[in-house]
């Protein structure tokens, strides 16, 4: 039997969350522990049906939850700006910004809305253009802006000589690349917040490895049934094998997001074997995310790819 974990959150009350990928998995579940803290919630997703679905499930274990959902599809820079326009629109802080969708290993290469290799646009560029377009409010909330990646990011590398992957995509390699520039511009938003004055500290997460929907059938990915590794991540997190629990999963987010002891910069997963299940703990860097220069090198061309600059008001 898997091993359960538990994380006793401070009270949110007064708190703005938005938290990206809350539709299902280890999103709905951060979701739902932020509503029952006390946050006001806001879910941004794709899929208004998944949306509402998610919404009665909090409701119906947390009657008082305060939930609201946004439309967001984070591999159209139209739809991100749209929402930063809306959110901006109605004036209210945010106090906490839980960057947790991603998409992973299309069979076959895809392209967002905007010609970007779908992993890199989705899980990197959205959520970078997604920053970009909250920064007044996140600098107004003082906000903890924590950035989920993955085990996939302990090796690997940024592919600058070909960051769309046109010339011989490898699906696990650009899901690696998506999650390393991901992570290294979130180290940068906590150098360039502090050097700023800007208030917002920025922190990293990963949920380790669990039976999430990633790697099943996902007919909008090209992919017609779940993948042999689902199958073999599912036995072992029933046996309380190596791996963690969807319910342990989404821990290592709720800490780095919420906790008084978790600091800027700094990486939150799993304690387990590999990092891959167990209870949430601060852990080191891995090591593509250690390089300065690299992630200085990201958040440029991030920049630029995205349409986006980061300018911000030091908070009053």
């Amino acid at each position: 039997m898997p091993r359960t974990h538990h994380l006793d959150l401070p009270d949110l009350s007064g708190r703005r969350a938005v938290v990206t990928g809350a539709s299902d998995g280890i999103g709905l579940g951060i979701a739902g522990s932020l509503a029952a803290a006390g946050a006001e919630v806001v879910l941004p997703v794709r899929n208004r049906a998944k949306g509402e679905a998610a919404l009665a499930r909090i409701r119906s274990r947390h009657p008082a939850a305060r939930l609201s959902l946004r439309e967001l599809d984070l591999s159209s820079l139209e739809s991100v700006a749209a929402l930063g326009g809306q959110l901006r629109a109605e004036g209210l802080p945010v106090h906490l910004l839980i960057n947790n969708a991603g998409v992973m290993t299309p069979p076959e290469r895809q392209v967002t809305a905007d010609g970007f290799e779908l992993q890199l646009g989705t899980n990197h560029l959205g959520h970078v253009a997604l920053v970009a377009h909250l920064l007044p409010l996140l600098v107004a909330g003082r906000a903890r802006v924590t950035s989920q990646i993955s085990v996939a990011a302990r090796a690997g590398r940024v592919n600058w000589d070909d960051l769309n992957w046109e010339s011989s995509y490898d699906g696990m390699r650009a899901y690696s690349q998506s999650k390393i520039a991901f992570g290294l511009f979130a180290l940068e938003l906590e150098r360039r917040s502090r050097a700023g004055g800007w208030g917002i500290t920025s922190n990293l997460s990963h949920p380790g490895v669990a039976p999430t929907s990633l790697l099943t059938a996902r007919a909008e990915l090209g992919r017609e049934r779940d993948t042999p590794q689902i199958a073999v991540i599912r036995r072992l997190s029933r046996a309380g094998i190596l791996v963690g629990t969807v319910d342990s999963a989404q821990l290592p987010a709720l800490l780095a997001a919420t906790s008084a002891q978790a600091r800027g910069g700094r990486l939150h997963g799993p304690a387990g074997p590999g990092h891959l299940g167990g209870r949430p703990t601060e852990h080191a860097l891995f090591r593509p995310l250690r390089d300065v220069r690299e992630a200085e090198r990201v958040w440029r061309v991030s920049e630029e790819l995205a349409g986006v600059s980061f300018s911000a008001p030091a908070p009053a």
